[in-house]
């Protein structure tokens, strides 16, 4: 009897995934949602629909990080991502003066070299995710696992050298964009060389 009520136990206590449960079965559909928002976001031909997706797609990923008990890091995604990033991005629509109807330029051509990098990469990604943390549970009902301690202990403890290293990405990243938006305004602004000259004939014979 106690040998089969320990195997009972234990099958109980077994996480699989034929019998999920309702965060599991949320946290799929909200994922699939995300997923949708997120191929609407790179495929419609309107810039302004495309910012206004990714809003939905940010926002079901911090969705995801609330069923993962993670709170902290779904607070920071909604308030950098949704709140920041995303104004950021229609601001740079508003001010660049951007269609607001369709945009045939929002399409390169080369959808299926897109799709093929896509599906390559997030097979990659999948693979290497479940690699990783196929032994790894976590416990939904228990004490909240992403907290402000918690992330913090973990992220200047174990990944210090990889987020400094990213924020010296973004560094570079900013100097980038803006070498590039000078050299856009100095070639907009300098002069044809000869254009003066030639407009000052053209007065000259006019008022002769």
């Amino acid at each position: 009897m106690t040998g089969t009520a320990d195997v009972t136990a234990l099958a109980a206590n077994a996480h699989g995934f034929l019998s999920p449960a309702g965060v599991e079965i949320l946290f799929l559909l909200v994922g699939i949602v995300t997923l949708g928002a997120a191929v609407v976001t790179v495929t419609t031909k309107q810039l302004v629909h495309a910012a206004l997706w990714l809003v939905a797609a940010l926002g079901g990923l911090a969705v995801e990080y609330l069923l993962l008990t993670a709170e902290f890091i779904a607070w920071v995604q909604v308030l950098i991502y949704v709140g920041s990033v995303v104004v950021l991005l229609l601001f740079g629509l508003m001010l660049t003066k951007a269609p607001i109807g369709r945009s045939p330029d929002a399409d390169s051509g080369n959808r299926w070299a897109a799709l093929a990098v896509a599906v390559a990469a997030a097979a990659a990604l999948v693979w290497v995710v479940v690699d990783a943390f196929r032994a790894t549970w976590i416990d939904l009902d228990g004490a909240v696992q992403g907290s402000t301690k918690v992330s913090g202990e973990s992220l200047f403890r174990y990944w210090v050298l990889p987020f400094e290293a990213l924020s010296v990405l973004l560094l570079a990243a900013l100097v980038g964009a803006i070498v590039l938006s000078r050299r856009d305004i100095d070639g907009g602004t300098k002069k044809q060389p000869g254009t003066t000259g030639k407009a000052g004939k053209a007065d000259k014979g006019g008022k002769h």
